[in-house]
């Protein structure tokens, strides 16, 4: 079949993807910035679309053959707005849709089961009557929380359990909910595919266990081997909730605040038998965990929430941020030469920054700068990477977002998405000398906004110097263990 992908960047999308060519379909993705497409699978170019289903009109067309489309669109973390946004995409997507061959719309949407909805459950279900009502027959998957590595859901879990033994926590733990491991998603995603008895239909998938956010985490600490303790209290304010979730854990504060609006509300499935029909074996939720942590522990954690743009709410162009400004910026740039031997092992410290491997020198420092982030509403430095030596654009990495991976020309780009009164990048970049020798050039990058940007430069200049030489110098070592 020829299928359309949309947020073939985001965490389901590039889960889906593999799954769908393996099949032997041929698949266009639509994603609004081409650069930052991981094409590790050599989809041909021309199957890359770049579409932003805001404005419709300015991107490329989609194809008229195509047989069916997965609508994967999700704006959460957008920030302000989101509802009346997450409307517009859904129109413009029914809008490029109507001028083709397709017989399928195929819709990853929520649970949406209780009487009263949070803002996010109530935009999930207006984007699926604007979908079902557009001349392609929809079927609607709506799911819980989904439960696999790198997923927003798992992700807060694992930083909640392994960094608190005890928790004081607000009274949402003891909400239902009703996980789903991301392998039985993508079964149900592909089930359904070209099935005309799903035409039309909407169905909740969900796992076995019904459980509280308390049994959840609970759980998480009994396959990984940890004793923990939850204490609520019925006291804790909306506002105090999401607080409590932003500084504990790597979510950005507008995805706490949607989390914690819609984890007041039972999501739990109606019954159904859409498993039986496409012989799905449905993973309890501690066998989701343990799956999860297999694919962390052999580094195939092929997507992850945090690369998302919606995450920061940068919503940068990359190719706009691909080249250093030269005017109206401040500029510091380190050199070291060194052998031709160290060559593999400079580019691969430089391609293993940040994450557990941390940036070389000044870790306390570097921790202390994630930390007033943090308190200034930023996301800190605990988003850490998807793979510990792997990079592609787009990717987050810490507190920056990577602009250019390109281990072939020896260079990486990284633009900040901290809280700053300006823009800053940093650059490493490996040169081949006439000497035979190699030369790195480590760059950081400034472009302040305003007196108050020019103040935080001059303010900050010290420790850089300190910083950026330490760190330059810890990448052309010989040995990191001297």
């Amino acid at each position: 079949m020829k299928i359309l992908l949309t947020g073939a960047n985001g965490y389901i999308g590039s889960r889906l993807l593999p799954v769908l060519l393996e099949q032997g379909h041929d698949v266009w993705c639509t994603v609004r910035e081409p650069a930052r497409f991981n094409n590790r699978f050599n989809i041909p170019e021309q199957r890359i679309l770049k579409i932003d289903y805001l404005q419709p009109g300015n991107g490329d067309q989609v194809p008229k053959e195509i047989d069916a489309a997965y609508y994967l669109v999700h704006s959460m973390s957008g920030g302000g707005g989101f509802e009346e946004k997450e409307k517009q995409v859904a129109e413009g997507f029914i809008g490029l849709i109507e001028g083709t061959n397709c017989k399928q719309i195929i819709y990853l949407t929520g649970i949406v089961n209780a009487e009263i909805l949070s803002a996010h459950l109530s935009s999930r279900l207006a984007v699926e009557r604007i979908l079902s009502s557009g001349p392609v027959p929809l079927t609607a998957l709506r799911a819980g929380i989904i439960v696999g590595s790198g997923s927003a859901s798992f992700e807060i879990i694992r930083d909640l359990t392994e960094k608190l033994p005890i928790m004081i926590a607000p009274k949402w733990v003891n909400t239902k909910t009703q996980p789903i491991a991301i392998r039985n998603v993508i079964e149900f995603l592909t089930g359904v595919l070209g099935n005309e008895s799903f035409y039309n239909q909407n169905y909740d998938v969900a796992g076995p266990d019904i459980l509280t956010y308390r049994e959840m985490i609970l759980g998480f600490a009994r396959v990984r081997g940890l004793k923990r303790f939850i204490y609520t209290v019925p006291v804790m304010t909306p506002r105090l909730s999401s607080y409590w979730l932003y500084f504990i854990t790597s979510t950005s504060y507008s995805l706490a605040v949607n989390l914690v609006d819609s984890m007041k509300i039972d999501v739990v499935a109606r019954p159904n038998n859409l498993a039986d029909k496409l012989g799905i074996e449905l993973i309890d939720y501690e066998s989701s965990v343990e799956l999860a942590f297999l694919k962390i522990g052999q580094n195939l954690v092929v997507s992850s929430w945090k690369d998302a743009f919606s995450v920061s709410n940068t919503g940068i162009d990359l190719a706009e941020y691909a080249e250093l400004p030269e005017f109206g910026s401040f500029r510091d740039t380190k050199t070291r030469i060194f052998s031709p031997g160290l060559k593999q092992v400079v580019l691969n410290r430089i391609w293993s920054l940040g994450g557990e491997t941390g940036w070389y020198f000044g870790t306390l420092l570097w921790k202390f700068r994630g930390y007033l982030d943090k308190l200034f509403g930023g996301i800190g430095l605990r988003r850490g990477r998807r793979h510990p030596i792997d990079l592609h654009p787009g990717d987050a990495l810490d507190f920056w977002r990577v602009i250019i991976a390109d281990r072939e020309k020896m260079r990486l780009l990284l633009f900040a998405e901290m809280k700053l009164p300006g823009e800053a990048w940093l650059e490493f970049r490996i040169e081949e000398q006439e000497n035979k020798t190699y030369k790195l050039v480590q760059t950081a990058v400034f472009r302040p906004l305003g007196v108050w940007g020019r103040l935080y430069w001059f303010s900050v200049l010290p420790f850089h110097y300190f910083i950026f030489n330490g760190m330059i110098e810890k990448l052309v070592q010989g040995d990191l263990s001297d």
